[in-house]
């Protein structure tokens, strides 16, 4: 099972390598990777220097070109293969078929992964991306019940990545269009949610507040931690008298008690999320999770979830609270 980290800067990228990641997944700075924030991601130079750090410590890095091309501008996604081809990646992660045809063509010894972002949830679909553009691993949504899971595995020859750590999402990895409706700019098409040029905070007498394109998304009051403003996050009035999380809480996934069963059931990678979070962030996540799946390898009988790595992954947990999300349905 390879430990599969966020690399959204080259000090991330060198903190999950020195902390025991198999893996790397990083982007380009444009908008054909969904993390597409102001001083984050990688030039031509640094992906090239990212890239030696890791292959010269035997590990691997995967390229994120996740976002779905403009009628208007293809090239400057098919460029964006040309570049991931020519600078050695070890894989692309992609979620547009077209792109997957343009890379499997030009490229045919290029290694294909299937995004999260191409909200494929059953095994018919993954199976279709492998007969048709040689997808050699899928990345499951966060959709997926533990019996689900289990069921792909059993019916598809491409290699499973599911998420282990990391922020939620919504549910709909490749079909949300919340950011749009109040901004303009879709995250499927221009790289990221709640674009940071539309972010504002304001310190008001009744607290805190975060803004989208001057939508109120949240009210904190003193000392309330703060979240970043997305759509699908904040707290809204519904009905008479009640302002709660209406969508999603500001919560963290945390499998790390699944590890066993998920090992067992043959998932091939454990994925955390947070391309967005600082190199802190991801040396101390990494570290945790390289130790529970080395301890559950090892003696998967006896393994068990150490409240010394719960609290550890508690502390940057978002919302400083951690949930096994669709995983675990208690009426399933």
């Amino acid at each position: 099972m390879e430990l599969v980290c966020p690399a959204g800067s080259l000090p991330a990228l060198k903190a999950a390598i020195d902390h025991g990641a198999d893996c790397v997944y990083l982007g380009f700075r444009d908008a054909t990777n969904a993390r597409n924030f102001a001083g984050l991601n990688f030039d031509d130079a640094a992906i090239n220097t990212g890239i030696k750090y890791a292959h010269d410590r035997g590990r691997k890095v995967l390229l994120a070109l996740n976002t779905y091309p403009q009628a208007g501008s293809p090239q400057v996604w098919q460029s964006a293969i040309d570049r991931a081809a020519y600078s050695g990646v070890d894989a692309v992660i992609l979620a547009d078929p077209g792109l997957m045809a343009y890379a499997q063509k030009r490229y045919p010894d290029l290694r294909l992964h299937l995004s999260v972002q191409g909200s494929a949830t059953n095994y018919e679909a993954i199976n279709f991306y492998h007969q048709h553009f040689g997808i050699s691993r899928a990345v499951l949504p966060r959709v997926l019940s533990m019996t689900q899971v289990a069921h792909v595995l059993e019916k598809t020859p491409v290699e499973i990545e599911v998420f282990g750590f990391g922020s939620l999402c919504v549910m709909v990895e490749g079909r949300c269009a919340l950011s749009s409706y109040v901004t303009g700019e879709a995250p499927n098409t221009n790289g990221v949610c709640s674009p940071p040029k539309a972010v504002r905070w304001v310190e008001t007498a009744q607290g805190r507040e975060s803004r989208l394109n001057g939508v109120l998304i949240d009210r904190y009051a003193s000392g309330e931690h703060a979240g970043y403003p997305t759509l699908c996050k904040g707290r809204f009035d519904v009905g008479d008298d009640h302002n709660y999380y209406a969508i999603e809480e500001p919560t963290s996934l945390n499998t790390l008690e699944l590890l066993p069963e998920l090992m067992k059931m043959g998932v091939r990678a454990i994925k955390i999320e947070g391309r967005q979070r600082s190199p802190a962030y991801v040396a101390q996540v990494t570290q945790v999770w390289r130790e529970a799946i080395d301890s559950c390898h090892d003696n998967p009988h006896r393994y068990s979830a150490k409240p010394t790595w719960m609290s550890a992954l508690n502390k940057v947990a978002e919302g400083q609270q951690h949930t096994l999300g669709a995983y675990h349905r208690p009426w399933k």
